[in-house]
């Protein structure tokens, strides 16, 4: 067996978080150091493993596989391919940029830490799992501890709220998709859980047709898909600066990557006979979403319905069952967690300074704040898709296979791009320019480390629009294999 870069990927945050636990709750410089350093070691290997993926041979690698419950033909079994390496590096990124972000968290900083490790773990899980039963446990351990990370440690007016409804979606849409996924398991008769051995199984037209939908929209649940998105902006809202990171960043990620990896890859007729009419959703959330944001009042408001308008295009992409939309659909899944930490870091530190979120209270703030201004501006360029960043390459793609396939849907959905260049000029505006508030006047720059965060993400964006390659040649490996699938 060859070297478990996966399980310690996956595996390394559970023990820092059982490190975390077992020190005294008043070493906040400890527990911090604990939970940066398990971060770092994913982060660092997840960067090791895109970069020694081999391109030319594709497929999934880094296969690890022993069996867990044989009796129900349960095995453990990890792999990694084009689709989730870019995913796998995505989570590394933001998970060590959170704990980094989150550097000054004082309240309960043992508890905090440690739900915020089992968190990643859990989404790291998913990514890397290749057996449908321990998905299911990973994205179980993904979502219960945004539960309680939020009612305990979210904005005190809405935290309850936001997360008895964010968990209540999630798990409903997960035991949707359940319910799909025990049927394949019994439909296939094969006695396995094995999500590489489903897919050589040739399910019968009327089953996909039954199943494909409860799988997709289940998962799609996470992805915020509308109508079914609601739970989303309040619970980015709600929900801490690095929880808030992870949640828009990498968590409804891992719904958009389940459609696709236990949908798409295992019912291929299905979703040639349902994805034609999600795909007028998937517009619904792009201009919705652009509209309700350029409406908001609160600058986190504001991020977590661009969060809804952006996972759009992810979920249109997928619709168009062609190699350049699905590419760009997972472009965009990349681009979108790294754009949309950054806001959120950013405007974690502008709360933290002004305390209040309110646009109409803020202003000026570039006079005290420049490279958090500077930051955010990158992140709102790549949000509006100009070119040179991620974000233009990504949409392009999605609205290039939106074209081929559904034209009408995609013109319609060039109104969110206007609309989302509005309301991201409109923000940085009144945010960051205009006069400075006498009551801001005290407020100080961000810290080195906070500084070091934003340029990891910004970087990260202009690096990937101008070198778009370093993510699509790999991308590329595990999209082409699906389409063939879908035709």
């Amino acid at each position: 067996m060859s070297f478990p870069f996966l399980s310690i990927i996956v595996f390394s945050p559970i023990v820092g978080a059982l490190i975390i636990t077992a020190l005294p709750k008043e070493k906040h410089s400890a527990i911090k150091t604990v939970a940066l350093v398990s971060a770092f070691i994913s982060m660092l290997l997840s960067i090791y493993v895109f970069f020694g993926y081999d391109q030319a041979a594709g497929g999934m690698q880094f296969e690890e596989q022993m069996q867990w419950i044989p009796s129900l033909g349960i095995s453990y079994h990890l792999g990694t391919d084009g689709i989730s390496l870019p995913l796998l590096l995505l989570t590394g990124v933001i998970i060590f940029c959170g704990v980094l972000i989150s550097w000054t968290q004082d309240d309960r900083p043992k508890e905090f830490f440690a739900f915020l490790l089992v968190l990643v773990a859990g989404v790291f899980g998913v990514f890397v799992s290749l057996d449908l039963f321990l998905l299911f446990v990973f994205y179980e351990l993904a979502v219960l501890p945004m539960y309680l990370l939020i009612g305990g440690w979210g904005w005190p007016v809405t935290r309850e709220y936001a997360a008895m409804k964010l968990t209540l979606y999630l798990l409903v849409g997960s035991v949707i998709a359940l319910v799909g996924v025990i049927a394949i398991y019994f439909e296939a008769g094969i006695g396995t859980f094995d999500i590489m051995r489903l897919a050589e199984v040739g399910f019968d037209t009327g089953f996909q047709y039954a199943f494909f939908l409860p799988i997709f929209v289940g998962f799609a649940v996470l992805a915020g898909l509308w109508p079914f998105h609601t739970w989303s902006p309040d619970g980015h809202v709600a929900a801490p600066t690095a929880v808030s990171m992870l949640h828009a960043g990498v968590l409804m990620k891992m719904g958009a990557y389940g459609a696709l990896r236990v949908g798409m890859f295992i019912l291929p007729v299905g979703a040639q006979k349902w994805l034609p009419w999600i795909v007028v959703l998937t517009v619904v959330n792009v201009v919705y979403g652009s509209m309700v944001a350029f409406a908001q009042k609160d600058f986190k408001y504001v991020i977590g319905y661009s969060s809804v308008s952006h996972m759009g295009y992810v979920a249109m992409g997928l619709t168009t069952m062609t190699v350049v939309g699905i590419s760009g659909a997972s472009l965009q899944m990349f681009s979108h967690g790294i754009m949309t930490g950054l806001f959120f870091a950013v405007v974690g530190l502008i709360y933290r300074q002004t305390h209040t979120r309110q646009i109409p209270e803020l202003g000026g703030l570039a006079r005290k704040m420049p490279f958090v201004a500077v930051a955010f501006i990158i992140g709102g360029m790549a949000s509006m898709g100009m070119p040179g960043l991620s974000g233009f390459v990504a949409e392009f793609q999605v609205l290039a296979g939106t074209w081929q396939t559904y034209p009408v849907i995609a013109a319609i959905s060039l109104i969110g791009i206007v609309i989302t260049a509005a309301y991201i000029m409109k923000v940085s505006y009144k945010v960051f320019f205009g006069p400075l508030k006498a009551e801001h006047e005290g407020i100080s720059a961000a810290s080195v480390i906070e500084k070091f965060v934003l340029f990891i993400m910004a970087a990260l964006l202009i690096v990937v629009g101008l070198y778009p390659s370093i993510l699509l040649n790999v991308i590329n490996t595990g999209v082409v294999p699906l389409v063939m699938r879908l035709r």
